[in-house]
C-alpha cells in the first residue's frame, strides 16, 4: 500500500499536526484561565467611557457585550 518513505512522511506530518494541536489547546486553556481569573474585566478594559451602559455604542469598545447574536434560519441550511 504505502512505501517506507511515504510511511515516514505520514508519521512526520502526523507528529507535526499533533504538536500544533497541543499548542493550540494549551493556548486556549491559558486564555480561558486568564479570562476566568480576572472575571472578564480585561475584555471591557478598552471601553473608555465612564458610563458602562454607554460603552457598547462607543467606537473604543471592541465589541458589544450586551448584544445577542442570532443567525437567520436560512444560514444553517
Amino acid at each position: 500500500l504505502l512505501s517506507l518513505p511515504q510511511k515516514w512522511a505520514l508519521l512526520a506530518l502526523s507528529a507535526c499536526s499533533s504538536l500544533c494541536c497541543l499548542c493550540c489547546l494549551l493556548g486556549l486553556l491559558v486564555a480561558v484561565g486568564l479570562t476566568l481569573g480576572n472575571q472578564g474585566r480585561v475584555l471591557l478594559a478598552p471601553c473608555s467611557i465612564a458610563n458602562i451602559a454607554l460603552a457598547p455604542v462607543s467606537r473604543e469598545c471592541p465589541f458589544d457585550p450586551t448584544r445577542v447574536y442570532v443567525s437567520p434560519p436560512w444560514v444553517g441550511d
